[in-house]
């Protein structure tokens, strides 16, 4: 028993540890009034990846930090059809992310996701990956992979992470559905999205 809770102290502290190496590559995007959703830096110079409802059509948007500073960014690309929107703002040495394989992922793995629900900043939950899953759209895509999990999401982790237990972000939280399912974009759907640099879609997400 003893050992047990010795096992589950330390990987707590790793968890710890991860999320607090992470958060300050995940941003706040506010892109209107009232209502703002998350963002994940990619590399040092100032990319930002969101969703694309995040923006509601502005060419760009205020990034809010963990420290509090923040940044004017503009639109990069967009594609609606998967959700997904690059920002960029004048970074310089920045705290990124690292994006994983979600090719790897399986039913069951455990996951995290950081974000900003219901505009509690940084905020983070649990789960484990429920299915592996497609969507269907209207756009040249026609079935996106979609990762289904259980860890809880609000209003205000859309474009948030969803991360394995080593910190990569396998996946881009995107939606919830029947109250208690959430979306994620896999990382293999994102990294596709900008290899390709992101050419802009006229179709809409179911």
């Amino acid at each position: 028993m003893e050992k047990a809770l010795n096992s589950a102290t330390l990987f707590s502290g790793q968890v710890q540890n991860l999320l607090a190496e992470l958060s300050p590559s995940i941003v706040i995007v506010q892109a209107q009034r009232s209502g703002a959703g998350a963002g994940i830096l990619l590399d040092a110079n100032g990319l930002v990846l969101t969703n694309a409802h995040v923006l509601r059509n502005r060419q760009g948007a205020q990034l809010r930090f963990l420290n509090g500073r923040e940044e004017s960014a503009k639109l990069v690309s967009i594609d609606l059809e998967l959700d997904l929107a690059l920002l960029k703002f004048a970074g310089q040495n920045e705290t990124a992310a690292e994006l994983g394989d979600s090719r790897q992922v399986a039913v069951g793995e455990l996951v995290f996701t950081l974000g900003h629900p219901w505009g509690r900043a940084h905020s983070v939950t649990s789960g484990v990956i429920s299915s592996l899953d497609h969507i269907r759209t209207h756009g040249r895509f026609g079935l996106i992979p979609i990762i289904r999990t259980d860890a809880l999401l609000a209003p205000g982790n859309s474009g948030g992470p969803l991360l394995n237990s080593r910190g990569e972000v396998i996946g881009v939280n995107t939606m919830v559905i029947g109250g208690d399912q959430g979306l994620a974009i896999p990382s293999a759907v994102i990294q596709e999205f900008l290899d390709n640099k992101a050419p802009s879609s006229k179709a809409d997400l179911l």
